[in-house]
């Protein structure tokens, strides 16, 4: 499920504040992009919440909201579905299969295998916390 919500950014001395009229919560961001990126985790969070606690996800505003001549007015798109799967940290077991001497040699350097895994893993995907 795919949404773009607008947001107002107020520029503040330390960066800028964030408002999302339509679900009325706020954050910040140091700068114009960190705010941006703020606002789509604030949006994914707060979704995700109201979905776990049985409640709608009230649709966007079709137009922009009112704001004052210094105020930004963007829209922030999310896709709640992806955002859900992209938080879940719930750990899985795997089974994977190695040769006997790569198990030896990364035991013998004290390696924890799950811990190689996923940080190869999120290499290769281009994934970043």
């Amino acid at each position: 499920m795919i949404k773009a919500y607008p947001i107002i950014l107020t520029p503040d001395t330390g960066g800028y504040v964030v408002s999302v009229p339509d679900l009325e919560i706020n954050t910040q961001g140091d700068d114009l992009a960190e705010a941006l990126y703020m606002a789509r985790n604030a949006i994914g969070e707060w979704g995700i919440c109201q979905q776990d606690s049985g409640r709608a996800i009230p649709e966007p505003s079709k137009s922009e909201p009112p704001h004052e001549a210094s105020e930004l007015v963007s829209w922030i798109d999310i896709d709640f579905d992806k955002y859900r799967r992209a938080s879940d940290m719930t750990y899985e077991r795997t089974n994977i299969t190695l040769p006997r001497y790569l198990k030896s040699l990364a035991s013998d350097a004290g390696l924890n295998l799950s811990q190689e895994l996923q940080t190869r893993l999120k290499e290769v995907l281009r994934v970043t916390d």
